[in-house]
């Protein structure tokens, strides 16, 4: 049901401009890697103008992993990525941070700006 509400409108707007593709993100959430106190949500659907949607919204500091991508079957301008929700406990994460850490030196703004340009 998710998916097809999901692809519903991407037709749409794919037939209006010939120059664009539409992506569809596919989030798996493991229940056991999300929590309030780590990755902080909220679910939105009661305010929401369709509420039907089950909306929820991340914190910008959410991190997923990206996993397979691939063309739908059904429109070649039409991709699917699956995404899986990482933790704080994900050692790839982990080394990823650490490595930037290293490799970043400074302080505030000259640190983002060293970061931006990585």
């Amino acid at each position: 049901m998710e998916r097809e509400v999901a692809t519903l409108f991407a037709p749409q707007i794919l037939e209006r401009n010939p120059d664009i593709v539409g992506v569809t993100f596919i989030m798996k959430i493991d229940p056991s890697k999300i929590s309030t106190s780590i990755t902080p949500f909220a679910m939105i659907d009661e305010h929401s103008a369709l509420p039907q949607e089950q909306e929820i919204l991340f914190t910008m500091h959410t991190v997923f992993r990206v996993g397979e991508i691939k063309q739908t079957a059904e429109n070649s301008r039409l991709w699917e990525v699956q995404l899986a929700i990482t933790d704080e406990s994900d050692p790839q994460l982990a080394g990823l941070t650490d490595c930037i850490k290293d490799e970043i030196v400074g302080k505030g703004w000259y640190r983002m700006g060293q970061l931006m340009l990585k």
